[in-house]
Parts: C-alpha cells; sequence; structure tokens
C-alpha cells in the first residue's frame, strides 16, 4: 500500500491514496491552517471507523442479515500532554435492518475488533483503550 502527501502552502496538504482517492487535510487556525481540510488526527479517527463498520456490514450481509442502514458514532480521548496519543476510543453501532439477530450484530463486532479490523487492533495494542457497544433499530 501507497500514499502521498503533497505540501500545498501554509500547514494544508493534499493527501492521495494508490486508489486514486484525494483528501484535504490542513491544521487549525491557531497553528496557522485555514480550515480547508481535516485535521490529520480526525482523519485518523475517521480511517478506524471506517475501518470497523466495513467489518461489521459485511459480517452481516455475508450471513444474510437484512440490513438496511449502519452508523458508527465514534468518540475518541486523546492524551494532554505531546504527543497526544489517542487513549480511548468507543465505537457506538446504530444498525438498522428488518429482523436483525442481536447475536448476528454481537458476533460481527466481536469479530472486528478481535479478528478483522487492523486499524482499531493495530491501535489497541499500541495501548489505545477500545471499546464497542451498539443499539438494533428495526426499519
Amino acid at each position: 500500500m501507497r500514499a502521498t502527501v503533497d505540501w500545498v502552502g501554509d500547514v494544508r496538504f493534499e493527501g492521495r491514496s494508490e486508489s486514486g482517492h484525494h483528501v484535504a487535510i490542513d491544521g487549525p487556525p491557531e497553528l496557522g491552517g485555514q480550515n480547508q481540510g481535516i485535521r490529520p488526527m480526525e482523519l485518523m479517527l475517521l480511517g478506524v471507523g471506517g475501518c470497523t463498520s466495513f467489518d461489521v456490514v459485511n459480517i452481516l450481509r455475508r450471513g444474510r442479515e437484512n440490513l438496511v442502514e449502519c452508523s458508527t458514532e465514534i468518540e475518541a480521548d486523546r492524551a494532554d500532554n505531546d504527543p497526544k496519543v489517542f487513549t480511548r476510543i468507543h465505537f457506538h453501532f446504530r444498525v438498522t435492518g428488518l429482523g436483525l439477530n442481536a447475536r448476528k450484530v454481537e458476533r460481527a463486532i466481536h469479530l472486528t475488533a478481535e479478528k478483522y479490523c487492523s486499524a482499531s487492533i493495530m491501535l489497541e495494542r499500541a495501548g489505545v483503550a477500545v471499546t464497542h457497544d451498539y443499539e438494533l433499530i428495526e426499519a
């Protein structure tokens, strides 16, 4: 896997993924940014959220669950001092469908946490407290 990050001025950067997608990255105004892109740590949080959400949806679809929507709220805490690493990340999955099996949803979340989501597993191994919960919503 490869990516490129190019500096485009001030504290703005453009990231390009190997798959050809672009993302604007910028720092906060107090550090010279102009709020023209996502902050790097926000991007990391979205990446880990996307990884675990992808797994949950994929597992449920393969399990033939009648999934209509999956929305994941992610809440994180960071250390007060540099480096301001993540210390805690909590994922709250809102899983909507028709007649969803709660045990299958729990299993999907367990599998992403313990086996499949390389991003969250990597962070957890680095000392980040990673937790998950969910709610089922009948469509």
